[in-house]
Formats: C-alpha cells, sequence, structure tokens
C-alpha cells in the first residue's frame, strides 16, 4: 500500500529535515508536533500540526499531544479487515502510513548532576513509545521508523516504490520493540532512585531523588547481536558478540578490524583481557596475553622497549599470544612484533609503516582502538549461573598512599615501592591465585590459577626465563603460610606487596624479616575467578 501521510516527532534531530524533504517531494502529508514542527517549516517542509489533525490542543503542559484515538486509530486499524475499515470511517480516521518517531534521551537526563526528582519523571516518554508500539504492532500497514540510521533506507523504498516492504516493516517492527523494552528496562531502574515522603500533620508527602544504587533491585539488559564469531570456546559451539541495544557500540566492542581472519569468542576474550590491563598504565604498555591471563608485560619510555621487556618474560607463552599496546604502533615496533606468530594486536592505532608490515601476515588480526577503547570497564559486571546471574561492581580498586603500611622492619626502596605499584596492577589482572615476580617496570614471572598460592609462586618462578635476583613480587590475596614468601626470597625477591590480613601474617612478616625483604601490606585484595 502506497504510503500517504506521515507523522514525524522526534527528539533526535540527526537527519530529519533531508528526510522530511524527501517524503515531501513525494507528496506525502506529514503531521507533526513542537520542536520537530517548527524545525521542519523553518526548513521550508509543510507540516501539519498534529493538533488540527485531531481537533485537539496539546495539553497538560505537553503531556497530551499524541494521545488520541484519531492518531491511535490512524495507526492500528487494519487496513484489509472490513470492520476496521468501517469503523474508521465512521469516526473519521485517517490512515497514518509511517511513523518516525524517536525518545526522550530519558538515559542522558539520569546521568544529569544535580538532577531532581521532577526532572527524571518529566523525561519518561509516553506519547513516543505508545505511537511507537502501535505502529509496530500494526506493521503490516505502517511503516515505523525508531532510528535515523534507517532514513535512506526507507526514502529509498519510497522513491521507488511508493511504499516500503513487508520485510523492511518487519525489521523496522522488530526494532521498534527492542527499543521500548530496553527504554522501559532503563526506566524501570533509575524509578528506584525515588522515595516518597509522606507528610506530617496534614501536609502533603513529596518524592526525593537518591543517587543510583551500585546494587540496583532490578538489572534490565537488551542487548542485540553485533557479529557472528567463527565459533565459541570450542569449534562446536556456536557464538555471537552482543552489544547494548539502542547505543552504539563503545570500547573493544568498537574496535575497527583491520586484517586477518575471523574473531572467534576466545580471541575477544583475550583482547579484553590484554586491552584492560594496557589501560592501566599511562607511559607506553605492552601487554602479552595467553589463555586469559598476561604472561608479560612492561612499561617504558618506549613502545619497542616495552614489547621486547614483556616478550622477555614468557617468550615461549607469547607464542600464539594476543597483544595490546596503549600507544599507536610504530614500524620499529611492528617489525619487532612481525618476529612472533601472534593471533591478534589491538592499539590505539598503527601508523602506515607498521600497517604494511603487518599486511604479510595475512592471518593475523589487526584490531584499532576507538577513542575510549583504553579505559577501564565501569559497567557492572555479570557472570551466569543455572537459574540465575551474579552481579558484581568491576574492580576499580587502586592503591592509595595514605592505606599503604609496611609491616617490615626493612623499608622498601623507592625502586622497590615504583616495580611493586606495577606489579601489583598485573596482579589484578591475572587468574587467583596470582603471583607476579616483576624488576624495572617489567614482568619476569607469572604464576596463574593455581589451588595453592606456594604452588603459584614456585610456577611464576619456574616460568621465568630471566634471573629474579633483586626482584619484587606481589600476591593478588594474603599467604596463609610462611612458605609463599620463603620460596620467593629463595629464588631471589627483595620486596612483597600483598594484602595481608591472614591469621598467619605475624609468621609471615617474621619470615620476611628474617630474609631482609621488604613487605607491604596494601588491605586490599584482588581475586579474579
Amino acid at each position: 500500500m502506497a504510503v500517504e501521510r506521515a507523522l514525524i516527532s522526534v527528539f533526535d534531530k540527526t537527519g530529519i529535515v533531508e528526510f522530511a524533504k524527501r517524503l515531501a517531494a513525494l507528496k506525502i502529508e506529514i503531521l507533526s508536533t513542537g520542536g520537530t514542527a517548527k524545525l521542519l517549516r523553518e526548513a521550508g517542509v509543510a507540516v501539519r500540526d498534529v493538533s488540527d489533525f485531531t481537533g485537539w490542543p496539546e495539553m497538560l503542559g505537553g503531556r497530551v499531544k499524541t494521545l488520541h484515538p484519531k492518531v491511535h486509530g490512524g495507526l492500528l486499524f487494519r487496513r484489509k479487515h472490513a470492520d476496521d475499515q468501517k469503523q474508521a470511517a465512521e469516526h473519521g480516521i485517517a490512515p497514518i502510513d509511517l511513523v518516525v518517531v524517536n525518545l526522550y534521551p530519558f538515559e542522558a537526563t539520569a546521568a544529569k548532576d544535580g538532577l531532581t526528582a521532577e526532572e527524571l519523571i518529566e523525561n519518561i516518554d509516553i506519547g513516543g513509545p505508545t505511537m511507537l508500539r502501535s505502529a509496530a504492532k500494526n506493521f503490516e500497514s505502517v511503516t515505523v521508523v525508531s532510528d535515523p540510521q534507517d532514513y535512506a533506507r526507507v526514502a529509498e523504498e519510497l522513491e521507488t516504490t511508493r511504499e516500503t516492504s513487508l520485510t523492511t516493516k518487519l525489521e523496522l517492527a522488530r526494532k521498534v520493540f527492542a527499543a521500548t523494552s530496553s527504554y522501559d528496562g532503563k526506566i524501570t531502574m533509575e524509578l528506584e532512585r525515588l522515595s516518597a515522603a509522606q507528610g506530617v500533620g496534614g501536609t502533603a508527602g513529596h518524592i526525593a531523588l537518591a543517587p543510583k544504587a551500585a546494587l540496583p533491585e532490578r538489572v534490565h539488559i537488551s542487548l542485540r547481536r553485533q557479529q557472528e564469531l567463527r565459533y565459541g570456546e570450542n569449534p562446536h559451539q556456536a557464538a555471537a558478540l552482543y552489544i547494548p541495544a539502542g547505543r552504539a557500540p563503545e570500547g573493544l566492542a568498537a574496535a575497527k578490524q583491520l586484517q586477518g581472519k575471523e574473531l572467534s569468542y576466545n580471541n575477544l576474550v583475550d583482547l579484553e583481557a590484554a586491552r584492560s590491563l594496557a589501560a592501566e598504565f599511562t607511559r607506553p604498555a605492552a601487554v602479552i596475553v595467553k589463555h586469559n591471563n598476561p604472561c608479560g608485560t612492561a612499561e617504558q619510555e618506549s613502545l619497542l622497549e616495552a614489547y621486547r621487556k614483556a616478550l622477555a618474560s614468557d617468550p615461549v607463552s607469547a607464542f600464539g599470544g594476543v597483544l595490546a599496546f596503549n600507544r599507536v604502533v610504530d614500524a620499529a615496533t611492528a617489525e619487532e612484533v612481525a618476529k612472533l606468530f601472534a593471533e591478534c594486536i589491538a592499539a590505539p592505532g598503527f601508523d602506515a609503516q607498521a600497517k604494511m608490515i603487518f599486511a604479510a601476515k595475512k592471518n593475523l588480526r589487526l584490531l584499532e582502538l576507538p577513542a575510549g577503547g583504553l579505559e577501564p570497564e565501569r559497567e557492572l559486571q555479570l557472570k551466569r549461573i543455572l537459574g540465575g546471574m551474579l552481579v558484581q561492581e568491576p574492580d576499580l580498586g587502586e592503591l592509595k598512599d595514605h592505606e599503604l603500611r609496611t609491616v617490615t622492619k626493612r623499608v622498601p626502596t623507592a625502586e622497590e615501592m615504583s616495580t611493586m605499584r606495577f606489579a601489583w596492577k598485573v596482579c589484578k589482572h591475572v587468574k587467583s591465585n596470582a603471583i607476579v615476580f616483576a624488576k624495572h617496570g617489567a614482568t619476569l614471572g607469572v604464576g596463574a590459577g593455581q589451588m595453592s598460592r606456594v604452588d603459584s609462586v614456585k610456577i611464576a618462578v619456574m616460568k621465568s626465563q630471566q634471573s629474579l635476583q633483586g626482584s619484587v613480587v606481589a600476591s593478588d590475596a594474603f599467604f596463609p603460610f610462611p612458605d609463599g614468601v620463603e620460596e620467593a626470597a629463595k629464588a631471589g625477591a627483595t620486596a612483597v606487596i600483598q594484602p595481608g590480613g591472614s591469621v598467619k601474617d605475624p609468621e609471615v612478616i617474621a619470615a620476611a624479616d628474617r630474609l631482609d625483604m621488604a613487605m607491604v601490606f596494601t588491605g586490599m585484595r584482588h581475586f579474579l575467578h
């Protein structure tokens, strides 16, 4: 059926003038409201006010504009249904064939500083979602556009045939219900911030707005598939990358793949592990990850030196690994990296020469991180269990000088303290039980994922390809017994950073004193499971 009438009412006005002009050129009548109508008129597009169409003015401070039978009747009546046609004619309901609506930016409003309860409530869009749902329900007769990205597609179809295909209508309707579902979920979570204070002595109560809870009572997640992956953790498992519906991709999900084979589930898991560790550092840093654990990390004055030292930490494990850098990769670094067989490399960019060097390795996956791609993850973390979901805040804990406590007789040197801070950052990204040996801003040995802490120490020593003499050691949780510290000292470590908090702390400290080691307690644990 040809499109004869469109209703346009948008908050995000990106591309709307051009789209409306293309509709007007097809002699499609345009209904509109408020700021949208004003913008279109100023651009020379003929517009009919919705209040003129319905015969009712906007009222209640703009809360009621499109909530009218002539609007929703025009959207919902089934064009091929005889009774619907009869009733529409009896009540003077004209068909609305195209709806172009997007919603108040509720999420952005809710994140504003100084927000009041009234502002939060008034930014709950009612008319918009109602029109979208009405049009989407009747998608066989009505085309509904909720995303400016779809304007060109719809305009092209209309210019070709004066109508949109059923396939397009169905796809756009699905998009609408995903958008309104996500919108309602955000409102549900934000309304938890409201509390009703009862009036005293007959006075009226009022609504108060509290800060966001760290863990809301309800968590609503709406995702859309962005990319199918080669496979999951194993080739017999299907997998895909999903991103929050209604939002542009961010972080690793927004990385541009410059070359290489299709990504797998494990590639992205390892890339995120590498990216998140690289984001910890301010100076040039290189990270090599294997099976979701960093096997080599370094922070140096140049990216090339950082890579060389990261690789020297465990060159055997680095084979087939995933790399991340926190600087644009230059030619010199690329030449060194090209000597290693790597699965993937993520960085904020690659200079022209680096791209040419990597182009010779056609299977190497090269990912360019977007602006903000080296920021720490701040969203709630979710992990599925049978019958439920575990939710926690991200681990954003950082060392604070006033909380660090030297517990041994010997105080760490400035060099030891600097390296311990580096090792502590790396340790946070190693699977528990985690032990990291480091020296001069680079890891020397990493022990990960063991059932006993002393075994993690032994494995870190075994994995090291260099002397550990004069190194420092970081532990993600307390040493339950002195044996872990004794093993570290035997390997050559001179200082230890750990959370403390064990009932055996006095024995552990005594062992460090006996071995002339410096030991610093952080008071903070960094388990990673």
